[in-house]
């Protein structure tokens, strides 16, 4: 079953890898929101103690709908000709070795310093106004969400795409990122949930010490 799946997941990627992309994209963004909107409901339920009949778990399938928008329309069109323009860009223009070590840093950089930190932008502005906030609540989710999210996933990022960039054929490198967004998504759909968790305010906080410091050195 899963080498025909495998098999057939080939064949579309051959025939129409842009629209593969689009969809395997739109519908694991789904699915890792279902899995994040679990994972706050089931820590909501044993934080405030709630029994099973009290707290059944309910699908907000409006927000499935708007996170895997977020994925049909922008991880999967965008990381389409992201990773193929990123892999000519510095083999025809950085002129460096596939595989070699040089290659892979320079990927994981040009990853993590362009692809990664837009991403982020666009996934929480396009969640805030997708949610009816307005042009000031969107900004201020972005401080709350932005550098945490940031923080967490440049621990992580770079260590897959190291792997990816390294060991993964290009043309299967979309698919291996594809598989880590189902986690990432979830990652991302949960931050945004959390609103002004103390771990969020820690951020804030440090960011708003270092403008204080910065205002009181002038």
């Amino acid at each position: 079953m899963i080498l025909k799946l495998w098999k057939w997941y080939q064949n579309c990627l051959s025939f129409h890898p842009l629209k593969t992309q689009v969809i395997s994209s739109g519908v694991l963004w789904g699915v890792g929101d279902i899995a994040a909107q679990y994972i706050t409901h089931s820590n909501a339920r044993k934080r405030l103690q709630l029994s099973d009949t009290d707290a059944d778990f309910k699908v907000n399938w409006k927000r499935v709908a708007i996170t895997s928008t977020f994925g049909f329309a922008f991880v999967g069109p965008v990381g389409h000709f992201w990773y193929e323009g990123l892999d000519k860009f510095i083999k025809l223009k950085l002129h460096l070795q596939p595989k070699s070590a040089r290659f892979v840093a320079a990927k994981v950089a040009m990853d993590g310093l362009i692809f990664g930190p837009l991403d982020l932008l666009v996934f929480f502005t396009y969640m805030g106004f997708s949610t009816g906030k307005n042009s000031v609540q969107v900004k201020e989710g972005l401080k709350r969400d932005f550098l945490p999210a940031l923080a967490l996933e440049g621990g992580v990022w770079p260590i897959v795409q190291i792997a990816n960039f390294r060991y993964v054929p290009v043309r299967y490198q979309l698919l291996y990122v594809n598989v880590f967004c189902l986690l990432d998504s979830a990652f991302l759909s949960w931050v945004e949930q959390q609103k002004d968790a103390a771990w969020k305010q820690w951020f804030t906080s440090f960011t708003s010490f270092k403008e204080g410091g910065g205002q009181g050195r002038l």
